[in-house]
C-alpha cells in the first residue's frame, strides 16, 4: 500500500467507469479497462479518442500527448487483466451481489498489497470489505459524473479500512485534480445522502401533480442557482440507480424522506430509466441523448393574450429590501408604481433605496442615465395605502407575520377598486388566510418573488382553490412583462422551492450534529458534487438561521412527517442569538461590520 500507484484497473467501462478511465490515463497511469461487453470497451476507447481530440484542438495537449495517454489505456474482457494493478476500482452495477463476486475474483487474482476500492454511492462499503479476504485494503473511492468536469471525490473509509490505504487514494484523487473530502461509511455518504433526500421529494411533488416537471425543474435552477432542475438530474443520474440509492438510504434511516417515491418504482419496472433509455420524467431524441422532445406532457402555448385583466398601475406595500425590489422591478418594467409604506419617511427611504439600486446599474453600463429617470419617475412613494385606490394590481411584501398581513389584506379590500388584484409575496404562510381576510378571496393569489427581486428570475406563483381564472391568467402576464419566469404551484406550506430547499438544509445540519462530516466539509461535497452556488451552512448563515427554523417548523406543521422536524442544533443556536451573518455568528463566525 505505500507503492505508487501507477497501474490502475477499471472495472465496469459505463459512463462513470470509462470517465474515471479517461482522467487516470490523461493524468500518466497506466490503465487497464475491463469489461465483460466489448462493445462497452469499445466505447470506452472512442470515447478517449474523441475527449483527447477535443483537447488537441483547444490547445491543452500536443498530438505526441495525445497519442501517449491514448497508449496507456487498453481494455479486456478478463478479469485476469487486473493482476498487476496497484488499484482497481470497480463501477459495476449497484448489486451486492454483482459487487462481491468481482472483489470475491479479485481476491485470487491482485497482490496482497494492492488496493481495492468501490465506486459506489449507495451500499455498505464495511459490509463488501467484510467478504473479501483482505478487509482493511478495501474503501470506497465516489467519483462525480461527469467525471472529468466534477471536482468532488468522496474517500470512503469502513472501520477495517487500513490508514495507509486511504492515504494512498487520497493523493491519487489530489493528483487527478480532484478535491478528495473523507467521510465515513453510510447510505449516500454525504453528497448522495443529502442529494437524494431533495431528489425523491421533487420526484414525489410531481407525481402528487402539484406541479408540472418544467415547473419544479425551472424553480429549483431559478430560485437556487442549481444548475439542473431535480427531475432532469434523475433522468441523468437513471431513476433506477435512484432508486437503489434510495432504498439503500431508508433502509439505514427508516426516514420517510427516503422511501423511494412510488413513482420511481413505476418509471423504472417500465424501462423509463431517464436519458440513457431515451425517456424517464422527459422525452429525449434517442436512448442516450440529452435533447429532450415534446411529449405528451410538454405545456402547450399559452392561452390567448388578454385573458387576463388590464394591468397599467401597481401599488407595492412595505418599506424593506424585498418591497424596493419588487418596486424597482414593475418600475423598470414601464409600470406606474406607488410605493407605500408606514409613513412618507419611510415610503421616501424605499424609493432614495432604489434610487441607489439604479446608480449601481448605471455604473456597470446595464441601463443608462435617461433609463434610470424614466424609472424612478414611475415611482410614487406615499405614506398611507389609500394612495392605492386607483391601482390594478397591489402586492403586499411586509413582515413574514400572518396577523399582519391579514390586517393588511383587510384594508386593501375596503381601499382598492373593483377587480383590482391582490398579491401576496408570502414565502410560507397560506394565502388562503389572506384571501379570506377580504370580502373578494378570488381576486387574491400568491407572488412570491425571490431575493433580491431584481436580480432573481423566478416568480411562484400560487393558486388558491378560490382564486378567478383571469386573475391567475393577468399575474402571469404581468410576471412575463416584468422579464421574470413564473411557475405555477398551489397553496401550501414552501410552495416548490422552499418545500425541496428547506428539509435538504435541515438534513445537513442533523449530519453535523450526528458529528458525520463538518461544515467545511459538506458545504464542499454540495459545491464540487452536486453544483450548489453555496454550501448548505453557507447559505443558512446568509438566509438567517432564525427565519429557516421558521421555515422548516411551517413545513413540519403542514406535512406532520418526523423527517421534517427541525433539527435541534438548528434550534438552538437560535435560542442562543446565533442568527448568521446579521448577527456575526451562526454556524461559522463573521468579522462584525
Amino acid at each position: 500500500m505505500d507503492t505508487p500507484l501507477s497501474t490502475i484497473a477499471v472495472v465496469g467501462l459505463g459512463t462513470m467507469g470509462s470517465g474515471i478511465a479517461d482522467i487516470l490515463a490523461r493524468a500518466g497511469r497506466e490503465v487497464v479497462g475491463i469489461d465483460i461487453s466489448d462493445a462497452a470497451a469499445a466505447r470506452a476507447v472512442t470515447a478517449l479518442e474523441n475527449s483527447t481530440t477535443r483537447a488537441v484542438a483547444r490547445g491543452r495537449v500536443t498530438e505526441e500527448e495525445r497519442q501517449s495517454t491514448l497508449a496507456r489505456f487498453r481494455t479486456s474482457s478478463d478479469l485476469q487483466a487486473a493482476a498487476g494493478a496497484d488499484l482497481v476500482i470497480e463501477v459495476v452495477p449497484e448489486s451486492y451481489e454483482t459487487k462481491q463476486e468481482v472483489f470475491r475474483a479479485l481476491d485470487g487474482i491482485v497482490r496482497p498489497d494492492a488496493i481495492l476500492a468501490t465506486g459506489t454511492n449507495a451500499l455498505s462499503v464495511t459490509r463488501l470489505a467484510a467478504d473479501s479476504a483482505h478487509p482493511e485494503r478495501v474503501l470506497g473511492l465516489h467519483f462525480f459524473a461527469p467525471v472529468q468536469a466534477m471536482k468532488l471525490v468522496e474517500v470512503v473509509s469502513s472501520v477495517l479500512t487500513d490508514p495507509r490505504a486511504v492515504d494512498a487514494v487520497t493523493r491519487l484523487a489530489q493528483e487527478l485534480g480532484k478535491e478528495p473530502v473523507a467521510v465515513g461509511d453510510r447510505p449516500g455518504f454525504v453528497a448522495d445522502g443529502l442529494l437524494f433526500g431533495y431528489l425523491n421529494q421533487a420526484a414525489a411533488m410531481y407525481e402528487a401533480h402539484y406541479a408540472s416537471r418544467e415547473d419544479i425543474d425551472a424553480a429549483m435552477k431559478l430560485g437556487c442557482g442549481l444548475p439542473m432542475g431535480p427531475l432532469a438530474l434523475l433522468d441523468l443520474i437513471g431513476i433506477d440507480t435512484a432508486r437503489t440509492v434510495l432504498d439503500a438510504m431508508y433502509a439505514a434511516s427508516h426516514d420517510r424522506l427516503h422511501a423511494p417515491a412510488p413513482i420511481l418504482k413505476q418509471l423504472s419496472e417500465a424501462g423509463l430509466t431517464g436519458r440513457k433509455a431515451g425517456r424517464g420524467f422527459y422525452t429525449y431524441e434517442g436512448p442516450g441523448s440529452a435533447t429532450t422532445v415534446p411529449d405528451a406532457l410538454t405545456p402547450r402555448a399559452a392561452e390567448a393574450a388578454g385573458a387576463g385583466r388590464e394591468v397599467r398601475s401597481v401599488g407595492v406595500a412595505g418599506s424593506g429590501t424585498m418591497a424596493s425590489g419588487i418596486a424597482e422591478v414593475f418600475a423598470k418594467a414601464g409600470y406606474d408604481v406607488v410605493l407605500a409604506a408606514r409613513s412618507q419617511e419611510k415610503a421616501d427611504t424605499a424609493k432614495a433605496r432604489i434610487a441607489k439600486s439604479l446608480a449601481r446599474s448605471v455604473d456597470k453600463g446595464r441601463m443608462t442615465g435617461e433609463a434610470r429617470d424614466e424609472t424612478l419617475a414611475r415611482i410614487s412613494p406615499a405614506g398611507a395605502l389609500d394612495a392605492f385606490a386607483d391601482v390594478d394590481l397591489a402586492v403586499e411584501a411586509v413582515a413574514e407575520d400572518l396577523e399582519i398581513k391579514q390586517e393588511l389584506f383587510a384594508r386593501l379590500d375596503k381601499i382598492c377598486k373593483p377587480g383590482a388584484v391582490l398579491a401576496t409575496t408570502t414565502s410560507s404562510l397560506p394565502v388562503i388566510a389572506c384571501a379570506r381576510a377580504t370580502s373578494r378571496p378570488q381576486d387574491v393569489i400568491g407572488m412570491h418573488f425571490f431575493n433580491p427581486a431584481p436580480a432573481m428570475k423566478l416568480v411562484e406563483i400560487v393558486r388558491t382553490v378560490l382564486t378567478a381564472d383571469d386573475v391567475h391568467a393577468t399575474v402571469r402576464e404581468v410576471t412575463t412583462k416584468v422579464r421574470k419566469h413564473p411557475v405555477d404551484c398551489g397553496d401550501r406550506a414552501g410552495f416548490i422551492v422552499n418545500a425541496l430547499l428547506f428539509p435538504y438544509l435541515n438534513n445537513a445540519v442533523k449530519m453535523v450534529q450526528e458529528h458525520y462530516a463538518t461544515l467545511d466539509d459538506i458545504d464542499t461535497a454540495m459545491k464540487l458534487g452536486g453544483g450548489y452556488p453555496m454550501g448548505p451552512f453557507e447559505l443558512l448563515d446568509v438566509v438567517g438561521l432564525d427565519v429557516s427554523l421558521a421555515i422548516e417548523k411551517v413545513l413540519h406543521r403542514e406535512f406532520r412527517d418526523p423527517g421534517l422536524a427541525p433539527a435541534p442544533l438548528l434550534e438552538h443556536l437560535v435560542a442562543a442569538g446565533c442568527l448568521g451573518r446579521k448577527t456575526g455568528r451562526g454556524f461559522r463566525e463573521y468579522a462584525r461590520r
